[in-house]
């Protein structure tokens, strides 16, 4: 049972070295109001004056105390990690001097002092860091202990004007740890109902299961008064106990007064004042009482403190593979990385990564999103006919017809209207192979995020460039290549396509009678030819007759009249087709100016009779033979870029997959090793991020410091702890 706190002082070495607060030991903690005489509690426990003194607020930083009971004949622990043996009786070792011995009790106090204004400052600031001190002699019984700055209420100096949060803030933060004992002491010459430490330690440990109170300057209560009720409970009961006693004044601290007499005259007060409760009070019943305190304490908190230790040895072991092992072949662990990061980008885009995303789509599965939603939704939204207005139509079927008036649409007049919406095809093909491209620079970041890759920043940084370079020498040739795709079916108009029903259907209407068709247009011809012989010779005609092309002239032999003539009803392409039907309009000979009807007056103005020609054709109501023609027309668009459409939806996805990502695929590594492993090279690109090799420093020192943890515990056999 004795060698537990032994132990915890152990403990307490291993974890200073790492700074760390993971692991909470069991310890006193020691709070209460400024000047309440938390220093002389410490000191008549320690049988030595070395805490600094001084009005106002002294203790500006935790002092954690380790108080070690060493024999004289223990070369042990009198043996020094650099083999030095030390001969003192009485010495102190502080953490941050590393090995240096003081035996000079002043020396300790000036050291404290000093190492508190070299982090607090000189005019009363505090400092949260706290000050490890080990003090070894044989008049001492082994504790450990904090001493916290005392609670304050006015701000002093460059103190903040929030001191009193601060420093309550603090002391929380210490007791508040479930494995320590609070120290809570009051002045006796105060209101015990007021006190600070009480209260303080009432909201961590409302029981009172780990709270000793211990109540100061009994020799200065007023006269005729005395802490009788107090010391025995009767006023602010706690379970661990009330403990008083007396310490000395600055009188006695100016004289330099021995503390063993001090101790002496303590004893003397108690004996004479309180005698039925003196063996119970007292510095030495104190000392007794809070190793017995701390030594239960440990026991109860061991076996819990063992399971943590193994828990963060396992966590820390694991954090430390994370951040690799040192570099022993750079050549070897390069291609190690190249390879890694390669397979990596590749299983991304096939789906077979072992780190799957589950919040939203990456590598392949958003490639085949753009391919198929993205692409396929944005090609099935464009509108075969949008841009194109009926006019325009008429306007084109007029410009393919040259001078002559055409009996049939002109082929010309579809191709090249066709070819106009075909054309719309090619930005959102452009535009699939800039997603997909992004999304190939994404799965960049993705791999990117390797340990490997960041504990090396300067590989990282290279192979983000060698990567962004491949993907983007890869973009021209894929944009061309799909710029080719919309080109060829710009190159020639397939009207015999199998798929083309419409012009199959037009094509088998027109040539039923082909033949008479034939007949028809020879006749015409020749009436023509008569019809200009006559206006020949009668220059001047009779206003009783009619113009030549007011009936059947070659002008009004339309589309649907000469399929009229040959016995074909006027709607049996249009009945094909679906398109609207409706009769041929007479032609109105009053409605176009001419020559053979205009008065000699006018045939002298000449042209100038003549309307001026259109640029576009008017808005105005279409003839049933231009409705039906372009009518025709847009049908024969609609289901010619359906089939164009089809053909890209399929083929554009094709191009881009050899183009540009399974030629990624499988050029990849080798473009890696290509740029990257170069000798001169290799010790540049595998130089580590400071930020990951101070993290792994961090690491094993914490590793070898839960390691020696877990082996000093391990020095504890079972029997012990009961």
């Amino acid at each position: 049972m004795e060698g537990l706190i032994p132990v915890i002082n152990k403990l307490q070495d291993v974890f200073n070295t790492v700074g760390s607060e993971t692991i909470q030991l069991p310890q006193i903690v020691v709070v209460g109001s400024q000047s309440a005489g938390k220093s002389s509690v410490l000191e008549s426990l320690v049988g030595r004056d070395f805490l600094p003194r001084g009005t106002g607020i002294v203790t500006r930083r935790p002092l954690v105390l380790q108080l070690i009971q060493v024999t004289r004949d223990d070369n042990e622990a009198r043996t020094l990690d650099n083999g030095e043996v030390v001969k003192a009786e009485e010495w102190a070792k502080f953490f941050h001097t590393k090995n240096k011995i003081y035996t000079d009790f002043d020396e300790i106090r000036e050291e404290i002092s000093n190492e508190t204004e070299r982090m607090g400052g000189t005019n009363k600031g505090i400092c949260p860091e706290p000050i490890s001190l080990k003090i070894y002699s044989p008049h001492v019984i082994s504790l450990t202990l904090v001493d916290l700055p005392g609670m304050t209420k006015v701000p002093v100096g460059d103190q903040p004007s929030d001191i009193e949060v601060q420093i309550r803030e603090m002391c929380l933060e210490y007791i508040g740890n479930p494995n320590s004992i609070i120290l809570a002491v009051s002045a006796a010459n105060t209101d015990m109902a007021t006190s600070e430490a009480i209260k303080i330690a009432k909201e961590v440990d409302p029981d009172g299961r780990r709270t000793l109170a211990v109540v100061t300057k009994l020799d200065l209560m007023d006269a005729g008064t005395d802490a009788m009720e107090i010391l025995c409970g009767h006023v602010i009961p706690v379970k661990l106990g009330i403990i008083g006693v007396v310490n000395r004044s600055q009188a006695d601290i100016n004289k330099k007064k021995d503390m063993r007499d001090a101790l002496k005259d303590e004893a003397t007060f108690l004996q004479k004042k309180y005698p039925s409760i003196a063996n119970r009070n007292g510095s030495a019943h104190l000392a007794k009482t809070l190793n017995r305190l701390l030594m239960h304490h440990i026991r109860d908190c061991l076996p819990e403190l063992k399971t943590r230790v193994n828990v963060l040895i396992a966590q820390f072991q694991s954090l430390l593979n994370t951040f690799g092992e040192p570099i022993e072949d750079k050549s070897q662990l390069l291609l190690q990385i190249i390879t890694r990061f390669a397979s990596a980008y590749c299983s991304t885009i096939e789906g077979t990564s072992r780190n799957i995303e589950t919040t939203e789509l990456c590598g392949g599965a958003r490639i085949c999103y753009i391919f198929h939603e993205t692409f396929g939704r944005t090609l099935e939204s464009i509108d075969s006919l949008s841009g194109l207005a009926t006019m325009d139509i008429l306007t084109a079927i007029r410009n393919a017809t040259g001078p002559r008036p055409a009996l049939f649409v002109p082929d010309i007049s579809f191709e090249l209207l066709v070819k106009r919406q075909i054309k719309r095809l090619e930005d959102p093909s452009l535009r699939c192979v800039e997603l997909v491209h992004e999304e190939m620079q994404r799965i960049i970041q993705h791999c990117g995020t390797q340990q490997e890759m960041l504990r090396f920043p300067r590989l990282h940084d290279k192979i983000l460039d060698v990567v962004t370079h491949l993907l983007r020498r890869r973009l021209p040739p894929t944009n061309t290549m799909v710029e080719n795709i919309v080109g060829i079916e710009l190159a020639y108009i397939n009207t015999k396509h199998p798929d083309f029903h419409e012009a199959q259907m037009v094509h088998k209407a027109v040539t039923n009678d082909q033949d008479g068709i034939r007949q028809l247009q020879k006749e015409l011809q020749q009436k023509n030819h008569l019809q200009q012989m006559e206006e020949k010779e009668n220059r001047a005609p009779s206003p009783a007759r009619e113009p030549p092309n007011a009936k059947g002239g070659a002008g009004n032999w339309g589309f649907s009249n000469i399929l009229r003539k040959q016995g074909i009803d006027t709607g049996a392409v249009g009945d094909m087709l679906g398109l609207p039907q409706g009769s041929e309009p007479s032609s109105n000979p009053s409605s176009t100016p001419s020559s053979a009807t205009a008065s000699p007056a006018h045939n002298r103005k000449g042209i100038n009779l003549l309307p001026e020609v259109p640029h576009t054709a008017p808005s105005r109501k279409l003839s049933n033979r231009e409705q039906a023609e372009c009518e025709l027309i847009k049908r024969l668009i609609k289901s010619y870029f359906m089939i164009v459409r089809k053909n890209i939806q399929d083929s554009v996805p094709k191009a881009i997959m050899h183009f540009l990502v399974n030629f990624i695929k499988d050029n990849l590594q080798s473009e890696l090793v290509r740029q990257l492993y170069k000798k001169e090279e290799i010790d540049t690109l595998l130089e580590e991020s400071e930020h990951v090799a101070t993290r792994r420093k961090e690491a094993q020192e914490m590793l070898q410091a839960l390691q020696r943890a877990s082996h000093v515990i391990g020095e504890i056999r079972e029997t012990q702890l009961w």
